[in-house]
Parts: structure tokens; C-alpha cells; sequence
């Protein structure tokens, strides 16, 4: 898959910015909030229907406007989308494809799937589990569009679910009919997001284990440690057991909104035990082996981001990276930097076709 063009109007601190794209490899470079990741962000935006730094979309409109818009054509296999993003004030958004709307943005992840690798994925080691359960689903999203109405179907029942909880204890009653009403969609959906997470972790644990091994040269054992109350018991009996807990606090304790993936190092997390160059190591390698797996599931390659990458990593780690790319690993990568200068020289003694974009 590659982005032929990109266009972005009153996004961010982009009035108007216009790319066309003909390299595998292409350079942002500029100082610190010229506007560089932004850039990604805007591709993001195209693929995802969503920015990846910032989820609140009308913080995302340039100061003292009143909309954004961007624009990208995408080539995959010969056949060119174009894929348009509107969002105005007050207006709500809109993501249109060959100028058709959606009905629902849920239709457009996947078909343009992309992996972002950035500074801020320390948050997948030091935030809660949240983060954690968001890189497991917009993973599986990218490339099983079912997995993600599921997704959908099964918040919407917890959410219902917790809002009839609260009103049986505002109204002093419980209508068990009702609940179990709800119970049966969160069994049928949550088991489903169970057995999919599992499925993914599985296959996806030796990739990420050999691009470990390749980028750090060490012997540490890494490993992803799936924790959910479904691997041990079914959702049936996890309702039945929570219900006086549920009804005490108003919302649903059990189920796959519980779920987490430890990050372990010899057996032991990361976060705690890990170096900042271990912690480094095993983020990016955890981006690569989702691109590798992405890739094989959907018979494509998806465009990598990789943002202020040569800053944040040691000359090794770039090396090992940048090779990589050279090997073809991957296919069209969009990368930011602050030296122009450091960027060419990597990538030209590395033999690769780059284009550079002063922004």
C-alpha cells in the first residue's frame, strides 16, 4: 500500500500543506512544533478516522478556525481511494471514501491499516491497563472488521447495563429479568473478544520475541502475558458470582473491560525491572511484530510511522531498525526528524530511496 499524496487545511498548525509521495522512505524534517508530527498524525487521521495523539477532534482544528480538513490518496494493489476527513465546529465529523460518506466510521478501519511507532508508546509500559486493552483491539480491528462491531456491540451493553444498575439502586429495586437481558450480550460478545485477544497474543508473542532479540543483542526473556478472569472461568458464572458486587457499586466488575497484557522481563514487568533502553527496545519490537502480523493477515504491507525516532533511540537500535527497512521488511514509512542532515546520511549509507520534506 502506498499514499500517492496528502493534503491538510487548517489542521493543527498546518493552514495549508500540500506532499506528493513517490518514495518508499520519506523524511519530515524541522525543528521542535514545526509541525512535523503532526504530518503522521494527519495520515493517521485517514486510516484510523481518528487522531493518535490527541482524541478530542476539535482540538485538533488550527487556532481561530473553525474546521479542518484533510485529503490523501491511497494505492493498494493498482487501485487508487481517495480518502477525505471533514470536521467542523460544532458540526461533527464526517470521513468520506472516493467522495462517499460512511454511515458509520467502523467501515473505513482496516481498509488502510497503518502502525505508528512514537515517543508517547512509553504509555503502553507505564499507563493503566486501558492503554494495554487499545493497542490489543485497534490491532485485531485492522484486519478483522467483525472483531470491531463486536467490540462495539459489547460496550454498548456494558454501558447499559451499568446505567440499569445504577437506576435499580437509585429507584431502591433489582429487575433481574432485565439484567440478564444484558448478561447474555456481554457472554456473547465478551467471548468472543476473549478468544480473538488470545488468538492475537499467541501468534503474535515469537514475532515480537525474534525482532526483540534482533534489536536489543541481549539474552533477556520477554514475554506478553495475557490477564483476564476469563481464562480461568466462564463470563456465566463471573456474572453470577459479581452480582451483589455489581449491584453495590453500580457497574459491571467482571468481564473483558478488566482484561490486561503484562509486558515481563525474565519473568518479571518491565516496568519495574526494565531499563530505559530494555523499555525501548521491547516497544518498538512490539510495533513491529503487530506491522509483521497485520501484514501476513491482510496480504499487504501497511505504511509504518515512525516519529522523532533517530532522537530517542541509541545509533544501535537505529542501525538495527533502519536495516529493517532496507531488507524490505516493511513498505512506504513516513519518518520525522529535527537534522536533515542526520536523516540522509542514515538512509543513504543504509542504500535506501528517501525523499526529504522541509517542514
Amino acid at each position: 500500500m502506498f499514499l500517492e499524496n496528502l493534503q491538510l487545511y487548517q489542521f493543527k498548525n498546518h493552514t495549508e500543506s500540500k506532499f506528493i509521495f513517490t518514495e518508499p522512505v520519506n523524511c519530515f524534517v524541522g525543528n521542535n512544533g514545526a509541525g512535523k508530527t503532526n504530518i503522521l498524525d494527519a495520515i493517521h487521521y485517514l486510516s484510523q478516522t481518528k487522531s493518535y495523539f490527541n482524541h478530542i477532534d476539535s482540538q485538533n482544528i488550527q487556532f481561530e478556525s473553525d474546521y479542518f480538513m484533510l485529503k490523501g490518496t491511497f494505492n493498494k494493489n493498482g487501485n487508487t481511494s481517495e480518502v477525505q476527513c471533514n470536521l467542523k465546529e460544532g458540526g461533527g465529523k464526517n470521513i468520506q471514501k472516493n467522495k462517499k460518506k460512511y454511515k458509520r466510521f467502523s467501515e473505513h478501519i482496516g481498509q488502510f491499516p497503518i502502525i505508528i511507532i512514537s515517543p508517547t508508546d512509553t504509555n503502553l509500559i507505564l499507563e493503566g491497563s486501558e492503554v494495554r486493552r487499545k493497542y490489543l483491539d485497534s490491532s485485531i480491528a485492522q484486519y478483522k472488521q467483525s472483531y470491531l462491531q463486536v467490540l462495539i456491540q459489547y460496550k454498548k451493553a456494558l454501558k447499559q447495563r451499568n446505567a440499569l444498575l445504577k437506576q435499580f439502586n437509585d429507584q431502591g429495586y433489582f429487575d433481574e429479568i432485565t439484567i440478564e437481558i444484558y448478561n447474555k450480550q456481554l457472554i456473547e460478545h465478551g467471548t468472543i473478544i476473549h478468544k480473538e485477544r488470545i488468538s492475537f497474543l499467541k501468534e503474535l508473542e515469537p514475532v515480537f520475541n525474534k525482532f526483540y532479540s534482533e534489536i536489543s543483542g541481549g539474552d533477556e526473556n520477554v514475554g506478553l502475558e495475557y490477564r483476564s478472569q476469563l481464562n480461568t472461568n466462564t463470563f456465566s458464572n463471573l456474572l453470577n458470582e459479581s452480582n451483589i458486587k455489581d449491584r453495590a457499586s453500580n457497574y459491571t466488575q467482571v468481564g473483558t473491560h478488566k482484561d490486561d497484557i503484562i509486558f515481563t522481563m525474565n519473568n518479571y514487568p518491565i516496568k519495574k525491572i526494565g531499563s530505559q533502553g530494555q523499555q525501548k527496545s521491547f516497544l518498538i519490537s512490539l510495533k513491529l511484530a503487530q506491522f509483521d502480523f497485520i501484514k501476513k493477515q491482510i496480504g499487504f504491507k501497511p505504511i509504518l510511522l515512525l516519529d522523532d525516532i533517530f532522537d530517542k533511540l541509541d545509533d544501535n537500535r537505529i542501525l538495527k531498525l533502519i536495516s529493517f527497512v532496507n531488507k524490505g521488511v516493511f513498505g512506504q514509512v513516513f519518518i520525522t526528524d529535527t537534522h536533515a542532515e542526520r536523516s540522509a546520511d542514515i538512509l543513504t549509507k543504509a542504500g535506501i530511496s528517501f525523499s526529504i520534506y522541509n517542514i
